[in-house]
């Protein structure tokens, strides 16, 4: 597949795009509340909200290209060799 013509999707980038969008949403909120003078500790409570939001964007992605593009590029493989390739998956979990 030629990357650069034609597009990559699955079926959570939908699902990633809300939730980045509403981080975006946020951190402009974040931006507003530094700019008006709030509180730090409010401020770093929202800040962390949009963190969370953006590694779990991130996770859900990695995640989802493991499962279908490692998949799909590994094909068939001997039981002793899918166990590799599952603990991979596994481990992303911690990411």
């Amino acid at each position: 597949m030629d990357t650069m013509t034609e597009p990559h999707t699955h079926a959570t980038h939908p699902e990633i795009v809300k939730r980045l969008k509403r981080a975006e949403g946020h951190l402009k909120s974040v931006i507003a509340m530094i700019e008006s003078g709030k509180p730090c500790l409010d401020i770093a409570q929202q800040l962390s909200a949009v963190e969370k939001a953006i590694v779990n964007a991130k996770r859900t992605l990695i995640q989802d290209h493991l499962d279908h593009c490692l998949e799909a590029t590994v094909g068939a493989l001997p039981r002793d060799k899918r166990q590799s390739i599952e603990e991979f998956k596994t481990i992303t979990k911690y990411l």
